[in-house]
């Protein structure tokens, strides 16, 4: 063969070999349904109870646009909105400043939102019972909580630094109340206002009603940092989409009228908090102006008084062209400086005099400044009248334009404050839905389910790796080195019996003789005798046949008695011994008493001669033809000393001289060491499994522990196997013939 050949071959038995564990598997876990069914009903059980614990959740939302710019200073013209930059936070920053104490502590405050009451008799039982619970209503009046005896109400709440997230108790006594803190008891009256000095500071509380029966109420007093960062658990603000200017508010909660009017409460105290930080520059603008407005005024008052005493004493003056221009370009320099100086004043207000639009500013009068000293050089050489007049009506006109200009921009900004909005305008106000968003019910069942289906097969896959319970024949052979020589197929009419104690006799000649099991058992048969040597280890005509198990309940007596019975019908005297005189059960197979057997011939006084008539009081013939029967007797103290003793191999030899075939049903071989002892009289030790109950390792421990007695197990019996759909192993089963069905 070319090596092409073989590695194809190899690759092809590797991908089988891969194939033949997938489904193995998966059969494992077919075969684990019960376990798989169990888990995940557990599994949906307590989901459903999870669902029930658990409060609904609602959701209420809210819209605020943020503009790009705020309008508090446009009204002093563009140019000075230009210098004093106004530009507003990016929306995502609005967003962080909504969660912020400096917007949250009005809230907290308004609505009490710090106390918080609870209801200490609500356990885990009463919440899946009742599917929800009451929660605490937040009001501006104060904190209300109902529970099944009365509602408690209180108004206020103020505690020292010590008592703050540390519960009291509150019980009513009568008309009063009693506040307990666990080391301190306060009394006071329902309705007023009390003071009480503890160990740990000042508590002022205002109770207006409690629960009656006695009934506790568990009250907190928070700290402001504890609640804020409750609010901003449940409180989400993000950017609606990308650079949108759209704040998206929402609040989720156990109750949705409260969590609407905390919502509303939050966005309001916002937009206030906005709309005083965006009228803050326009107001300190305003407050400069009415601070110059008087100077400018009576600066104003007094160029005019000065200009008209010139004029009554030297008359009308005629002023050439030139001067004139002179005149209104030194006008227009001083209506610039003014202005320059206006703007420098309310920037100065914001920074500081290396900001680079004060820098900007100082170069620019620094400008005009120098012009203006030229042209007061060139005015200085006109004759001094002229040069007087000009001066004169030059000051009168250059502050009759500043308080004019002051005191329109002055009205102006009276006029914009009373109408400020700020930068922020609301959109949407929260509005209660009423419809939960959690617990998703459904999910959480589907999910449970799920997750107990999967705890079902994890225990699945462990008991089988723990287990390894015998299923496929070909594995327990290369896992012990012993051939199995047979497998008995499950009988369902056994089976059926084997629920009724009462039932007679399971043997399958009388029950299912025309079933597979029985042909399974014939075919043991066959394999038995002729695989027996040509004489037997007795010396003597009987052929002895050992059946042993590796623990009890895999059904080794009812091989031992249906093999019995399929031997007799060859016309042989065949015997089948119960040497399982601790736990032996053979005697109900043949529906006989277990007295009168091998024990009570161990009993019988010693001598050296054992008469024949000896055995007639433990050979007990059956209702099968040419089959007899030895019980187990009462059960001894030490049944493998017994079985040790010449007295057994004497009765042996005896035995073996009157049959022809000899059936030994011993214990097992991992519960006692009797089954080493009698394989010395055995011509073939055969050792019975059990299909899906027997262990793999216990089977290859069982069988070395009996070649450690120097015993060979000639062959393995696969017990009670099951054929259907989740068994790939059936082509083990044998092809029913004539009447048989397969």
């Amino acid at each position: 063969m070319s090596t092409d050949a073989k590695s194809t071959m190899a690759q092809t038995k590797a991908m089988d070999d891969d194939e033949i564990d997938l489904v193995a598997l998966l059969l494992s876990l077919l075969r684990g349904w019960k376990t798989l069914l169990l888990c995940a009903i557990l599994g949906l059980a307590i989901g459903i109870l999870y669902s029930r614990y658990l409060n609904p959740t609602f959701k209420s939302d809210a819209l605020i646009q943020i503009d790009d710019k705020s309008s508090g200073i446009s009204a002093l013209g563009s140019n000075i909105s230009e210098l004093v930059s106004t530009d507003v936070s990016p929306a995502q920053t609005e967003a962080e400043l909504i969660k912020s104490r400096m917007i949250l502590e009005p809230v907290i405050n308004a609505l009490h939102l710090r106390i918080r009451l609870s209801d200490p008799e609500i356990g885990v039982i009463e919440k899946i019972k009742n599917d929800r619970t009451q929660t605490q209503i937040n009001s501006f009046e104060g904190v209300m909580l109902a529970t099944k005896d009365g509602p408690a109400q209180i108004s206020q709440l103020n505690v020292s630094q010590g008592y703050l997230n540390q519960p009291m108790t509150l019980t009513r006594r009568g008309d009063g109340f009693v506040l307990t803190n666990g080391f301190d008891d306060f009394k006071g009256t329902l309705g007023q206002e009390h003071r009480f000095q503890g160990t740990d500071g000042a508590i002022q509380i205002t109770v207006n009603d409690l629960p009656a029966n006695d009934h506790p109420i568990t009250i907190v007093k928070q700290s402001l940092h504890n609640t804020t960062d409750a609010i901003n658990s449940a409180l989400t603000a993000i950017e609606r989409g990308k650079q949108t200017g759209i704040i998206e508010l929402s609040l989720t909660g156990s109750n949705q009228q409260q969590i609407s009017l905390i919502l509303k409460e939050i966005v309001l105290s916002y937009i206030d908090q906005n709309q005083s930080r965006g009228s803050e520059e326009t107001t300190k603008t305003i407050s400069f102006m009415e601070t110059q407005i008087p100077k400018l005024k009576q600066k104003l008052e007094d160029s005019e008084s000065a200009f008209n005493s010139f004029r009554e004493k030297y008359g009308t003056i005629d002023v050439s062209k030139e001067a004139e221009l002179l005149i209104t370009e030194n006008s227009q320099i001083d209506s610039q400086l003014n202005e320059l100086k206006l703007k420098k004043a309310d920037l100065t207000t914001y920074y500081t005099d290396e900001h680079p639009l004060v820098v900007q500013i100082n170069d620019q009068l620094k400008v005009l400044n120098d012009r203006k000293q030229e042209i007061t050089g060139t005015v200085g050489k006109l004759p001094e009248v002229q040069r007087e007049f000009l001066k004169l009506s030059e000051d009168v006109g250059i502050n009759r334009e500043l308080y004019l200009t002051m005191l329109k921009n002055y009205e102006q900004l009276k006029i914009v404050k009373a109408g400020q909005i700020g930068f922020a305008r609301i959109i949407d106000l929260p509005i209660s839905t009423f419809n939960a968003i959690a617990p998703k019910k459904a999910l959480i069942v589907l999910l449970a389910t799920l997750l107990g289906l999967m705890l079902g097969v994890v225990i699945v896959f462990i008991k089988s790796m723990l287990r390894s319970p015998i299923k496929d024949p070909d594995r327990l052979e290369a896992k012990t080195g012993i051939p199995v020589i047979a497998t008995i197929p499950r009988s369902e009419a056994v089976a059926r019996l084997t629920k009724n104690k009462k039932s007679s006799s399971r043997l399958l000649a009388y029950v299912d003789n025309d079933g597979l099991s029985y042909e399974a058992i014939k075919s043991l048969r066959t394999h038995l005798m002729f695989g027996m040597p040509n004489q037997s280890k007795t010396g003597q005509r009987a052929r002895v046949i050992l059946v042993t198990g590796e623990s009890p309940g895999i059904g080794k007596s009812y091989i031992s008695a249906n093999l019995t019975e399929v031997f007799g019908q060859l016309d042989k005297k065949v015997l089948i011994i119960d040497a399982d005189m601790r736990l032996g059960r053979l005697h109900e197979m043949f529906n006989m008493d277990p007295d009168n057997g091998l024990a009570e011939y161990f009993s019988q006084e010693s001598s050296n001669t054992y008469e024949p008539k000896s055995l007639e009081t433990i050979v007990h013939p059956t209702e099968l033809e040419h089959v007899d029967f030895i019980p187990r007797g009462r059960i001894p103290k030490n049944p493998a000393s017994l079985l040790a003793s010449d007295k057994f191999d004497h009765l042996m030899r005896q035995l073996s001289e009157y049959y022809d075939y000899i059936i030994i049903d011993s214990a097992p071989v991992l519960a006692a060491s009797d089954a080493i002892i009698l394989a010395r009289y055995a011509d073939k030790v055969i050792m019975v499994t059990r299909y899906d109950k027997s262990i793999e390792g216990q089977v290859a421990y069982a069988v070395k522990q009996m070649e450690k007695g120097n015993v060979r197990v000639d062959g393995l019996v696969l017990n009670d196997m099951q054929q259907g759909l989740l068994s790939k192993y059936s082509y083990h089963y044998s092809y029913a013939y004539g009447k048989n069905k397969s």
